[in-house]
């Protein structure tokens, strides 16, 4: 909504009449009642400079306009040309101090509307975000009855899909998996599997519920992890993770790098 205030008709109107007191004196605009895909041809580097700055703050007023239409706010373009066309002639039908008055009045207006509508969209994320949390805690405590489903002492929750034996990370170390990520609602908001290629970080540079939770796992292994909000993004949320989010990971745990370097190297000092 910020973005609103700073496209304001007041800003567009100032733009206007510096860019009048400026170019007075450069040689008129073109015909302009031409199709858009026919070449443009001006008689000197004037004429064109002058054509270039009616079409900017053509666009510039265009795009306010079109934010104010998503307010329930609309203006008769045709009269806006009048404006300007009247101005640029020096047969505006207002004096200065009217049009900068008219112009405060018009944008005060166009701020009411804004925080109302921002107000309201607040008050509809806040009551969404409820009902969402509702969810996702009847989840967690759905799930934490599953068949094979552990409950750590943290509140992060995971079951073996895959077992093996290997050595488990410590969370000093790097570690390479490959992993699908999921909201509650199943939407998939990232995942190494789709991109083709594993993931490979320090294990105390990530989430809090990644950071616990692989370090149970051993090479070779595949967990399902639903990790509470409070362990992974909390209130902020990240891109297209909302606040409050629990998360559902599927981790297979590929390597240890630093500890499959040491085991080469020691096979090789045997040798």
């Amino acid at each position: 909504m910020k973005n609103v205030f700073k496209v304001s008709l007041l800003a567009a109107a100032v733009a206007i009449t510096v860019g009048c007191n400026e170019k007075t004196k450069e040689s008129p605009v073109q015909d302009t009642s031409v199709e858009t895909t026919e070449v443009a041809t001006f008689k000197d580097d004037h004429e064109k400079a002058a054509y270039a700055i009616g079409s900017s703050l053509s666009r510039y007023i265009a795009t306010t306009l079109d934010k104010q239409a998503e307010l329930g706010m609309e203006l008769d373009k045709e009269v806006i040309i009048q404006g300007i066309s009247d101005t640029l002639r020096d047969k505006s039908k207002l004096s200065d101090d009217e049009i900068m008055t008219t112009l405060k009045a018009y944008d005060a207006e166009v701020q009411a509307v804004a925080e109302e509508q921002q107000a309201e969209l607040a008050k509809k994320a806040a009551a969404d975000d409820k009902v969402r949390l509702e969810k996702e805690k009847a989840f967690l405590a759905e799930n934490a009855k599953a068949e094979g489903v552990t409950v750590t002492e943290s509140g992060l929750q995971y079951s073996v899909i895959t077992k093996a034996d290997g050595p488990k990370p410590a969370a000093t170390d790097t570690v390479k998996v490959h992993y699908v990520g999921t909201l509650v609602d199943g939407t998939e908001f990232d995942s190494s599997v789709a991109r083709g290629e594993p993931a490979t970080f320090p294990l105390n540079r990530v989430i809090a519920g990644w950071t616990e939770g692989v370090q149970l796992m051993s090479v070779g292994e595949k967990y399902k992890f639903v990790i509470p909000a409070d362990l992974a993004y909390g209130e902020n949320g990240a891109g297209s993770i909302p606040a409050n989010a629990t998360l559902i990971f599927e981790v297979e745990l590929l390597e240890i790098p630093s500890k499959a370097a040491a085991k080469t190297e020691a096979a090789t000092e045997e040798k």
